[in-house]
């Protein structure tokens, strides 16, 4: 692989991962190879990892701010003399390996201490992956990520020397593995998921962390829902309820009470879902609303409540409040968070469908398409708009209507 194929393989590697393609030059590349930039920016240190198949520092790169190791200068030779210190990029995606000259210490040669700054380090590359999810939904380039992140904080934990950080790196990987799951469950592809979370769950307990625990419950949750499998997502759901931070935290009881709330709704106790929903609003009235949230919980507050309970109404019977309740999530939600807001205006256009108003709900099911524009549909919005046509064809006046919208958005809907 030349240095052009490696920058345009990272180049693509950050389109998937972003829907915009990187501006890595060839003279970027020989940047690293000569060891001028040891550390590369973090869209561009993903990439590697999805292009590689290794994890950034194993390729040899240098966190700054650790201490470097002094490599001896090597006589001079011509550049394409194989005796040249090289390390080999293996290319997961070709499945071909390319040997690339790094003159960086080797991995054996590097400090092995490991301690706070790799956590902290390890802890930004997950709220990465946690700002691109808001802004495209999951896909595979962000699985494959998410699990590069979370090999790489399980080999650091064998160099631990303290039980403390050991621990914090089990949560951390637990943390990737988690968002690895989701998102496969975001883009509907659900087969792999719950092998995930069984891994995640394990590394939780590992940690002894509650807070990752919940966040595996929270998720086995969602993706049991997904399945229709609604006596397993009530029963996660519940699971979650009984963590430790869930008694201890407001806002880890809200969610859990309203991730119950959509399992009983769609299982069809509708008066134990709309209490369940009641709990989860009044533990969010007791949260104090400046203390910061964990990362895997950052899409969590008052619009994902509200669009949770138009969900939740929707199912119930009550398309009125659905609206009210999907109106105020859109108003909540942050610019950023460009899937949920897709997500939101689609099940805004359900509840107005559910109560017969055909035209206002086609023109805004229209408005999902031009909030993702330039970003492939995730899967659970497709899955939205496949309920929404499903309930079309069965509740316009006319078939002239739903064939119009079907041929009209068949395309962009379809593109996974």
């Amino acid at each position: 692989m030349t240095a052009t194929e490696l920058a345009d393989a990272v180049n693509k590697a950050i389109g998937d991962l972003t829907g915009k393609p990187g501006a890595t030059s060839e003279r970027t590349v020989f940047r690293w190879l000569s060891g001028e930039n040891q550390w590369p920016q973090a869209r561009q240190r993903t990439a590697l990892e999805i292009v590689t198949g290794r994890t950034i520092t194993t390729l040899g790169f240098v966190p700054r701010g650790k201490r470097k190791m002094t490599v001896p200068a090597s006589p001079a030779r011509p550049p394409e003399d194989p005796s040249v210190h090289r390390r080999r990029f293996v290319g997961a995606a070709t499945g071909t390996a390319a040997a690339v000259a790094i003159p960086l210490a080797s991995a054996s040669s590097r400090p092995s201490n490991v301690g706070t700054s790799d956590v902290i380090r390890l802890r930004d590359h997950v709220e990465n992956l946690v700002e691109l999810d808001a802004a495209r939904g999951g896909h595979a380039a962000l699985e494959r990520a998410a699990l590069a992140g979370a090999s790489e904080a399980l080999n650091l934990q064998k160099q631990s020397t303290t039980q403390r950080v050991r621990q914090r790196l089990f949560a951390l990987a637990s943390d990737f593995t988690s968002a690895a799951a989701w998102s496969l469950i975001d883009a509907g592809q659900l087969d792999g998921a719950g092998r995930h979370l069984d891994r995640a769950l394990t590394l939780a307990g590992m940690a002894q962390d509650s807070d990752m625990t919940m966040q595996v419950w929270n998720l086995r949750a969602m993706l049991a829902r997904q399945r229709g499998e609604y006596a397993e997502a009530v029963a996660a759901a519940q699971a979650a309820q009984a963590t430790t931070v869930a008694r201890r935290r407001p806002m880890n009881a809200s969610l859990a009470h309203a991730r119950t709330a959509i399992g009983l709704a769609h299982s069809g106790d509708h008066r134990a879902a709309l209490r369940s929903l009641g709990r989860a609003e009044d533990a969010m009235s007791k949260a104090d609303m400046s203390e910061p949230l964990p990362v895997w919980m950052a899409f969590y507050g008052p619009a994902e409540l509200h669009s949770i309970n138009a969900i939740v109404q929707d199912v119930v019977g009550h398309p009125a409040e659905a609206e009210a309740a999907s109106y105020r999530a859109l108003v909540a939600l942050p610019e950023a968070y460009l899937r949920n807001r897709a997500n939101v205006t689609v099940r805004l256009a359900l509840a107005q469908l559910h109560q017969g108003d055909v035209e206002q709900a086609v023109a805004t099911s229209g408005e999902a398409f031009t909030i993702m524009a330039g970003y492939p549909i995730p899967g659970r919005v497709r899955q939205a708009l496949g309920d929404f046509q499903r309930d079309l064809i069965t509740l316009a006046p006319s078939a002239h209507i739903a064939e119009e919208w079907i041929d009209r958005y068949r395309t962009e809907w379809s593109t996974p």
